[in-house]
């Protein structure tokens, strides 16, 4: 299977355009980043990440299986999506893309875009094991390599969209390659989640962070450099977004902790899921007919 990258090159040219950092030693913070200084950050960090991240959670998520989120919410079981045989799919953030391997056993014709290799090299073994294959790319997901109205759905559980500096931008691009009536969905971390520590114990039931407070998480080397880079936005930012691209919200599930799920990933955990959401699904559609 062939890994199609576009305008791989343009990604380290423009983080070669960067103000230089002063030599401050690794750490955290929260401040603004460049786009450039994003995608750099976010193709180095999951490139890196990709090995652990898919011995740790590669069992949960599955070789063929579409898991919306940490909650387990499934695709088979939710149906967000509607019915997908025959319908032209694009999964964004694909990471090793069990989902859209879910999605062609289903009868869709799907491609899985990501802006890691590394990830995507995941997805080329895990197609192999399984011998289900769907086209794979390596883009930006600012900046879609797709026709106008190319899918009738596009989807991404916890990708692309909290890692993109500009994501109401991502929001436009999605509607630009759906067709009129076509479904955009997509899970994030819950924005009130970001008032709390990323912590599954009882040290993390404690607000700490302003809600308001829409400065990048951002970890950084010891140039100053980012090396990883997300994104808060509260619910009314998400919604404006979606209907500022042109999307009528149809759905916002918040997925409840599931009795006899005692898996922690990460800051997700049993102690906190029963008390608060840490995911929020979005179900949006762009018009049936154009005006």
């Amino acid at each position: 299977m062939e890994i199609e990258s576009a305008g791989d090159d343009a990604f380290d040219d423009d983080f070669d355009e960067m103000e230089g950092y002063a030599d401050t030693g690794p750490g955290v913070t929260r401040r603004v980043v460049t786009a450039a200084e994003n995608r750099h950050a976010s193709r180095g960090w999951w490139d890196a990440d990709a090995d652990n991240y898919q011995a740790e959670h590669g069992g949960f998520l599955g070789e063929a299986d579409f898991v919306w989120c940490p909650e387990g919410l499934r695709e088979a079981d939710a149906k967000l999506l509607g019915d997908v045989a025959g319908r032209r799919v694009l999964e964004l953030g694909c990471g090793a893309a069990a989902s859209a391997r879910w999605l062609a056993g289903q009868g869709a014709h799907v491609v899985a875009m990501d802006l890691s290799a590394g990830m995507l090299r995941h997805a080329r073994d895990a197609a192999k094991a399984t011998g289900i294959e769907v086209p794979l790319v390596q883009a930006d997901a600012a900046a879609l390599p797709f026709a106008g109205a190319a899918f009738d759905i596009v989807c991404t559980a916890f990708g692309a969209v909290p890692f993109v500096e500009d994501s109401a931008l991502v929001m436009r691009e999605v509607h630009r390659v759906l067709k009129p009536g076509g479904r955009w969905v997509f899970s994030v971390t819950h924005p009130m989640r970001w008032i709390f520590l990323d912590d599954p114990t009882e040290g993390g039931l404690h607000a700490v962070h302003s809600y308001f407070d829409r400065r990048p998480y951002v970890e950084y080397d010891e140039t100053g450099a980012a090396t990883y880079v997300e994104h808060h936005r509260t619910m009314g930012d998400r919604l404006r977004e979606l209907v500022g691209a042109g999307f009528t919200l149809v759905d916002l599930i918040e997925p409840e902790w599931p009795e006899g799920h005692e898996q922690i990933w990460g800051q997700w955990s049993p102690l906190r899921g029963r008390l608060f959401p840490g995911t929020a699904v979005f179900v949006s559609e762009k018009a049936a007919v154009l005006r």
